[in-house]
């Protein structure tokens, strides 16, 4: 499986044909991340994650396109798309399963992580994908009962600092993380977060790389 990190939040996986791209949001190219793209997987709501117009227009581009998402978001889409066809806008909940465009995907969460108490708490819906892949969205959720292969690491967020980061990936203790969430740190800020997460997680067993937008891995 081939996985490719965009700007921000925003991977496309690739296998046998199929293409899923999670979190297509705002800071990403999301016309090309979603091109002959068969499903999408959105965590949340916030438009970091969730460009409501590109993934739209996409929708009614291909009529084939799938997407899974919490209930606000599916809710949104649906009413966007007004779709007599089969339904393709699913609401994604946690502690589920789900066989999507030929990916295997299991759920966690529910909750975004908390920023403020003043600014509200919304869903969140992490994807673990075909045994291996670990999307958070925005939540530091430790999937129970799945050994997770590639991990994707919020480095960088309103909602959290960097011990949280470290806490998380020595937590889930994947053979491999790349980072994700990254898009508001200069390059000076993200080489020092980077470097106590590559340093402290290889002690628990994780080697990180760091991914440029546009670069991809063999998962």
């Amino acid at each position: 499986m081939k996985l490719t990190k965009f700007i921000h939040s925003c991977v496309r996986l690739e296998k046998d044909g199929a293409v899923l791209v999670v979190d297509p949001g705002s800071f990403s190219d999301v016309e090309t991340a979603l091109a002959g793209a068969h499903a999408v997987l959105i965590t949340h709501e916030h438009a970091d994650h969730f460009d409501e117009e590109k993934v739209v227009a996409a929708l009614q581009e291909d009529p084939s396109l799938l997407i899974y998402a919490p209930a606000a978001v599916a809710s949104l889409l649906a009413n966007r798309l007004d779709d007599d066809g089969p339904v393709r806008v699913h609401t994604a909940q946690p502690e589920q399963r789900y066989s999507v465009a030929g990916f295997e995907v299991q759920t966690f969460g529910g909750q975004h992580a908390l920023i403020h108490p003043h600014i509200p708490m919304v869903a969140n819906v992490g994807y673990f994908i075909d045994g291996s892949v670990y999307h958070p969205g925005d939540s530091f959720i430790v999937p129970h009962g799945v050994d997770v292969s590639a991990l994707l690491v919020p480095v960088h967020a309103p909602w959290s600092k960097t011990a949280e980061v470290i806490d998380f990936v020595t937590s889930v203790r994947a053979a491999r993380a790349f980072q994700i969430h990254d898009a508001l740190l200069n390059e000076q800020g993200l080489q020092l977060v980077e470097s106590h997460v590559a340093r402290l997680g290889n002690l628990y067993g994780t080697e990180f790389r760091h991914l440029a937008p546009g670069e991809s891995v063999m998962i």
